[in-house]
């Protein structure tokens, strides 16, 4: 069974709700997510590129404030529609909810554009069960830079205070989509374990949402760790070579810098976003996962090895 660590159903859940569907989770996602055998995952609240998406014609959501409440309240809608899912704060209700037969979940943020430059905003999202959060999504906001803002660019004043009120309420720093400079501010601060919960390795596929060598260290250092991304894009340069197998290299790499302790799934499953979005060859959508590990036990990682990558390891850290 496999946790996933960074899923955007909540998206597609939005959408179709405000478009009138319901129970959509059931409808069009259950399905897959059994094949590829999810037992759980992390679903994020993310609004941050609302110009370019279903936002736009949502009347009062012109704030990224407004669409994050948008978007939790159909998620709390959704989730009492599904029985068969349990939103969950720790590893030990994920357990309770596994031995129920339940698939669970927990709350992860995926950029803070929402609270502007005020760390009690962290405490809205503690309340609400949010166990991780990223400070940016690619965008530049008062917190942070993302991968497409000024590399130069660090965490703000701000951002360093939003850091230790992340770990007053411990939620995880997730450094995924931050860039290099805010990286190394993060790891400077931090007392615990910080994650990238989905990123590739840069030395396989040279793109900034990778991690160099060092940062794979860095993460390590913390006791953190770093989950796998299918994102075609982030697997390999060359298309040809954007495929499961080579995903599975990633994390033999990953292995090898960091430890196997250190290595997860954050699989950040988007096909639903339309053209562009695509996974890699054979991990197309949820149902592919099996393929994953198909290739990391061909290139010589062991079953124990392998259950520790497919939802051990995260959930130690949540824990």
């Amino acid at each position: 069974m496999i946790f996933d660590g960074h899923s955007d159903l909540l998206y597609d859940v939005t959408r179709r709700r405000l478009a009138g569907e319901r129970r959509v989770l059931e409808q069009h996602h259950l399905d897959r997510l059994r094949r590829g055998n999810i037992e759980g995952l992390v679903l994020a609240v993310w609004t941050s590129a609302a110009p370019e998406t279903f936002w736009k014609e949502i009347p009062g959501a012109d704030t990224a404030a407004a669409r994050t409440e948008r978007m939790l309240r159909e998620a709390a809608a959704e989730w009492a529609e599904c029985p068969w899912l349990r939103m969950v704060r720790t590893s030990s209700e994920a357990e309770e909810a596994r031995a129920a037969g339940q698939m669970y979940a927990f709350l992860g943020i995926e950029g803070m554009e929402a609270i502007g430059d005020d760390p009690a905003g962290i405490d809205r999202y503690a309340s609400l069960g949010a166990r991780l959060g990223t400070l940016t999504w690619n965008e530049e906001n008062q917190l942070a830079s993302g991968v497409r803002g000024d590399p130069d660019r660090g965490l703000t004043p701000a951002g360093r205070q939003v850091i230790r009120r992340m770990e007053e309420r411990r939620m995880l720093l997730d450094v995924s989509h931050l860039n290099d400079a805010g990286f190394r501010n993060v790891i400077s601060m931090a007392h615990g374990p910080v994650i990238a919960s989905h990123s590739n390795c840069r030395a396989l596929c040279a793109v900034p949402r990778n991690l160099t060598d060092d940062q794979l260290r860095a993460i390590r250092d913390t006791g953190g760790i770093v989950g796998l991304n299918v994102h075609h894009a982030f697997v390999h340069e060359d298309p040809a070579q954007q495929t499961a197998q080579m995903l599975a290299r990633h994390a033999v790499h990953m292995a090898e810098v960091m430890g196997v302790e250190h290595v997860a799934c954050g699989f950040d499953f988007c096909e639903f976003f339309g053209p562009g979005n695509d996974g890699a060859q054979g991990l197309e959508d949820c149902s592919g996962t099996g393929n994953l590990f198909f290739w990391l036990e061909r290139l010589g990682m062991s079953a124990r090895e392998r259950e520790m990558i497919a939802r051990e390891n995260f959930l130690r850290v949540l824990q």
